[in-house]
This record gives structure tokens, C-alpha cells and sequence, in this order.
């Protein structure tokens, strides 16, 4: 995994290794994808919105484990990229979704434009869903004792 210029550009710094918060984010991430499951009756855009942020806090639980965290602005695009860097290729496709998905709740929450459609907002949850899977492969592997808990299935 090369990470030598997200680090040299700033993007991304070394912090102390911390079990309890990947596990703390990767929980979080499972209850977000059942409140975007959730919302899917109340709002489309909401619940693609909540199953990138899922999508994002698992991405995030992924960069502690390996002992990083985004830094400066862009530091969405900078998850995404690190999970590109991390994540094997059967992922690619999923971090490639993540980071459309990012573009696409940008123009919905700042630019208060930009329809999701349900079966977008059904497909958000998908790939959160696996993507998410793929993180806790990850962690698996490489911490395999650590105790991530109920995944939420």
C-alpha cells in the first residue's frame, strides 16, 4: 500500500494506534447503514446521504486501524482515496461508488440540488453495505482478535 504522497502532500498524518475507535466507528458505520435502511420510507435523499456517511465512517475505521487520519480540507476525498490504497481490487468498483456517492451528497447538501431517486437510494445502501463488509474483512485480517461486535446483519 503506497502512502508515501498522501502523507507528503499533507493529506494524511500518523496518530497513536487505537482499537477502541476503529471499533467505535466501525459500530457507528452499522448504525447508520440501519438508519439510511430506515429512512428509505421517509426520504431518498436522505437515506443515500446517511449510507455515504456509513460509507465514510467505515473508511474512516479503516485509516486508524492502519494508525492514520485524514487531515486538512477534502478530507472525504482523502478517505476515499486511502480505501482505494488499502482495499484489495474486488473493492475498486465499491471505492469508485464512494466517491461519486461523495459528489452527489455534496450537491444535495450544499448545492440543495441534485434528485436521488429510490432505486439510487436502495443501491446506496448495497454498496455501503458491502463496502463496509470488505473494511471488516480488512480489520479482520490484520487485528484478528479485535472485537468489532454485532455487524448488524
Amino acid at each position: 500500500m503506497k502512502l508515501d504522497d498522501l502523507e507528503s502532500q499533507g493529506l494524511i498524518e500518523r496518530v497513536k494506534p487505537d482499537r477502541g475507535k476503529v471499533k467505535s466507528a466501525l459500530e457507528r458505520a452499522q448504525r447508520d447503514l440501519r438508519t439510511a435502511k430506515a429512512n428509505l420510507a421517509i426520504d431518498d435523499e436522505w437515506a443515500y446521504t446517511i449510507s455515504y456517511h456509513a460509507m465514510l465512517r467505515a473508511g474512516r475505521a479503516l485509516m486508524l486501524l492502519f494508525e492514520y487520519r485524514p487531515k486538512g480540507k477534502d478530507q472525504h476525498k482523502t478517505v476515499g482515496e486511502f480505501c482505494s490504497r488499502a482495499l484489495s481490487e474486488e473493492y475498486r468498483i465499491l471505492v469508485n461508488k464512494f466517491h461519486r456517492m461523495r459528489q452527489k451528497r455534496h450537491k444535495f447538501v450544499y448545492e440543495l440540488e441534485g434528485l436521488i431517486s429510490k432505486l439510487e437510494a436502495k443501491d446506496s445502501i448495497q454498496s455501503a453495505s458491502r463496502l463496509i463488509e470488505g473494511i471488516y474483512e480488512t480489520v479482520k485480517g490484520k487485528s484478528g482478535d479485535l472485537f468489532i461486535g454485532n455487524r448488524g446483519k
